[in-house]
């Protein structure tokens, strides 16, 4: 597949609206955990489509009741289930996790760490870990960025996804996973694992705090001035 150009223009936008972003909430931020790279991959597949307090609620659960990963491997899924219950759909997470893990037990030959990952170029290392079941392109940036491994990956989440769309960075189309392709490419070559963490950071906060996904808070927004949605949202309002 043919590598796209990067647009130079939404690039300099891109990173002017970093700046800004961090500074109304003061990079760099520290690390919200330090979990090895597998943990962080079953704590990142239990917070599909879960609020991140639902999601950590059910990983602290589920290692609490487990002592290892070879454990809730072999459990009864239904106990996998219970113990993952705060999340969103327990019922389908459970199997899937016990089939990951069960997939790693095996490539790492039941050593059941994926430290070899530090070891791989971010590609190489986003590749492995999207040939197992249920692994995309969020997923295996967070276990990337988030882990031990301070990875250069970047992970789009929801929030992130909507500001993104209305700066005008990505289509209004463009669903989450294509979109972190793009957002990635924007990042300048010389950033460091921080500044990228910095950047998910930033914008996640954003859409949190300000650009709501209903009712936005378009009057206190640091980068309205380069928001083609927020702009066109206040001509109505004043119509």
């Amino acid at each position: 597949m043919a590598v796209q150009p990067i647009d130079l223009d939404l690039q300099r936008q891109a990173v002017i609206i970093h700046q800004r972003l961090c500074a109304e909430y003061d990079c760099p931020i520290p690390y919200f955990h330090a979990l090895d790279p597998l943990s962080e991959l079953v704590s990142s597949l239990l917070s599909h489509r879960t609020k991140n307090r639902d999601s950590g609620r059910a990983f602290k659960q589920l290692v609490a009741q487990f002592p290892t990963w070879e454990a809730v491997r072999d459990a009864p899924t239904e106990l996998v289930e219970q113990a993952i219950a705060p999340c969103t759909w327990p019922e389908q997470k459970a199997p899937r996790i016990q089939q990951v893990l069960r997939l790693v037990g095996e490539l790492t030959n039941g050593e059941w760490s994926l430290d070899f990952l530090k070891d791989m170029s971010v590609a190489e290392a986003r590749a492995w870990l999207e040939a197992l079941p249920g692994v995309g392109p969020k997923t295996s940036a967070a276990v990337l960025c988030f882990s031990e491994l301070r990875g250069r990956a970047l992970p789009v989440d929801s929030h992130h996804h909507r500001v993104a769309q209305r700066l005008g960075l990505i289509p209004s189309t463009m669903a989450v996973g294509p979109s972190h392709v793009p957002l990635e490419a924007f990042l300048p070559a010389e950033w460091n694992a921080q500044q990228v963490y910095d950047h998910h950071e930033v914008m996640m906060l954003h859409g949190q705090r300000c650009c709501f996904y209903k009712n936005p808070s378009c009057d206190r927004c640091v980068v309205l001035d380069l928001c083609p949605y927020g702009q066109e949202r206040g001509k109505k309002t004043k119509n």
